[in-house]
């Protein structure tokens, strides 16, 4: 009877993973086919739908305003271990049962905290999408925090942190966000420290569930075979015990926007350097958003084509890879450059970092530049929405930042609408080469850093 069971679970995971392997190679490259049904539930949970019938696959993400920002410092982590504690029990299943159903059909159900929200996940077969929404709705709505499974996924995230201590990158970006941000939660890690890990109770995570995780603070996203009816009743069978309740009083978060130049040395017995500079950023919703967007592709985020790899890797040959980006977030986020070169190579590879910041605040980028930039962004969009996977996420976040349903229709007349003089304006007002963060993790001695 056991080796039937085995037998029927590997058919249908062998069926799931082929359908989602065709998901992956069926390209969704008209943007404008987006047909995107939004409406608000009495709840106050925002449902938004779009019907994709080519394949018997539905995603589903659901987006709940909880994070980091909704946390106390002294309990950092604690957004973090409620999503990766949602599916380990409910009131109705054990954290084994919950996945031995998942498996049993071959789904994929998930959640994970970030620095603006928390999102749960689920991929499922049409012919399984009663179970499938069924185990979604329990761990939203029914999470116990076993106090076992607490104190499991704690010290699992202790010893990660740990281990990761050993890793150059890691130090420095712990470090930049430290810097950057200072007091507001945007400088901690999603998974807190240890010290704070330490402090979290089975109570804070039910304190934080019953809060924040409530229907008129979520976001409901769903793509796939179903048909407006079909998801209708979906939600009114497995969501409609989801009440309305009272909103939490949004937390303000002050942040430090005083200009500063710091430079953080960290000494380590490695032969690269590795190497950040930045300062904070802009926000998701700012208009220069799409500005920046292509005046960063030209500086640091278009691979081979970008001034910096041109310079720092392809004619001073001192890294293989050098980027920047701007992590544009619910509030200002950041923008960094960062490199990995030799010890030796650390004090020649900041210079031109800041040389080339410099040249693009004070100089216009060239026609060629300029198309370029565009080209890509425009081009690359369609890749963002090719899978049902994608879209469903991308529905959700466009939602979360108030992007209007219209954004995929309108990206491209965005980018198309930036000029020369746009790139150079807000090269000159969100870059900065006199006052910024200087994040290094290096053999200082070797090193010699001047800065």
């Amino acid at each position: 009877m056991r080796s039937e069971k085995l037998k029927t679970l590997r058919y249908k995971l062998i069926l799931f993973s082929l359908t989602l392997f065709t998901v992956h190679c069926s390209l969704f490259t008209d943007v404008h086919a987006l047909d995107i049904n939004k409406k608000i539930l009495p709840s106050g949970l925002t449902v938004l739908h779009s019907e994709k019938h080519n394949l018997p696959i539905v995603m589903a993400t659901m987006i709940v305003k909880a994070s980091l920002l909704d946390e106390p410092k002294k309990k950092a982590g604690l957004a973090y271990l409620t999503a990766e504690l949602l599916d380990e029990g409910t009131k109705n299943r054990k954290s084994s049962e919950i996945s031995e159903e998942i498996e049993f059909i071959g789904a994929g159900l998930g959640a994970s905290a970030g620095g603006d929200y928390t999102t749960i996940t689920l991929s499922v077969l049409k012919k399984d999408i009663e179970k499938g929404f069924e185990l979604l709705s329990d761990i939203i709505l029914n999470p116990v925090f076993p106090q076992e499974e607490l104190d499991r996924k704690r010290e699992m995230t202790k010893g990660s942190l740990k281990q990761r201590e050993d890793d150059p990158s890691f130090l420095a970006e712990r470090s930049f966000k430290k810097e950057v941000f200072g007091e507001h939660p945007y400088g901690r890690l999603v998974e807190g420290s240890t010290e704070t890990l330490s402090e979290i109770t089975r109570e804070d995570l039910r304190e934080i569930h019953s809060k924040y995780f409530i229907p008129n603070n979520a976001i409901l996203s769903v793509v796939g075979d179903l048909t407006p009816s079909e998801l209708d009743s979906l939600i009114k069978k497995y969501l409609d015990p989801w009440k309305i309740a009272d909103l939490p009083e949004r937390k303000i978060h002050p942040m430090n926007e005083e200009k500063t130049k710091k430079a953080v040395k960290m000494d380590k017995d490695v032969t690269q350097a590795t190497i950040i500079i930045g300062h904070l950023g802009i926000s998701r919703n700012n208009p220069d958003y799409y500005a920046v967007s292509v005046m960063n592709y030209i500086l640091g985020s278009g691979g081979f084509a970008s001034r910096l790899m041109q310079k720092i890797r392809d004619e001073l040959g001192l890294a293989y890879d050098v980027r920047s980006f701007f992590d544009a977030s619910k509030e200002k986020g950041s923008f960094q450059a960062e490199v990995q070169t030799k010890n030796e190579s650390a004090n020649t590879a900041i210079e031109e970092i800041l040389k080339q910041i410099e040249k693009i605040r004070n100089e216009q980028v060239s026609d060629e530049e300029l198309s370029g930039a565009k080209d890509y962004l425009i081009g690359s969009f369609p890749r963002r929405l090719d899978t049902s996977r994608k879209i469903a996420d991308f529905l959700a976040t466009v939602e979360f930042y108030n992007l209007g349903l219209d954004y995929a229709e309108k990206y491209a007349s965005y980018i198309n609408a930036v000029t020369k003089e746009d790139v150079q304006r807000v090269a000159g007002k969100y870059l900065d080469a006199e006052n910024f963060i200087l994040i290094v993790v290096a053999n200082q001695k070797k090193a010699a850093l001047k800065y």
